[in-house]
């Protein structure tokens, strides 16, 4: 990895049959954020998917990052991050947020959702996505479980 970066990705998947009660209830309180494997630098991700009750499964642990997803710029001892937004569904985001700019020991937490429909069916899929990411080396592996220092919300209404 090019920077002294740890990135967790958490990608929770749903559809209608959990915007309303119960299933909403239930996919209101999938974390948005897991204590980590270790304090390496790496890339992890955790998918939590409706038709799988919502139980967090890890991808295998990586230590490349997805330059399509994620543009990281260090310049010194501060780190610019820019989540893009890579989804061909609705909606579409022309106005994006600024990169935002982290110290060492800083961490962000990055938020987008998104919506789209299944060929087969005419149904609709959910998508929220949330990214967290600390520059530095974090000192505890629980650090995505706090407050993050910087937090971009980019979720909207998705009918």
């Amino acid at each position: 990895m090019d920077a002294d970066v740890v990135v967790q990705w958490v990608r929770t998947e749903w559809t209608k049959q959990s915007r309303g009660e119960p299933g909403a209830t239930r996919r209101n309180a999938v974390p948005v954020g897991f204590a980590l494997p270790h304090l390496k630098p790496a890339v992890h991700e955790v998918r939590l998917r409706e038709w799988e009750d919502f139980a967090p499964v890890w991808s295998k642990e990586s230590d490349e990052i997805d330059r399509l997803a994620l543009t990281l710029r260090e310049d010194g001892d501060v780190l610019s991050v820019q989540l893009q937004d890579t989804m061909h569904a609705t909606p579409r985001r022309w106005n994006r947020p600024s990169p935002v700019r982290l110290a060492r020991g800083e961490w962000v937490r990055w938020q987008l959702n998104h919506r789209w429909q299944r060929p087969r069916d005419g149904g609709y899929n959910y998508l929220l996505t949330t990214l967290n990411l600390a520059y530095g080396s974090p000192g505890d592996a629980k650090v995505f479980l706090g407050t993050p220092t910087r937090h971009v919300d980019e979720q909207t209404h998705l009918r």
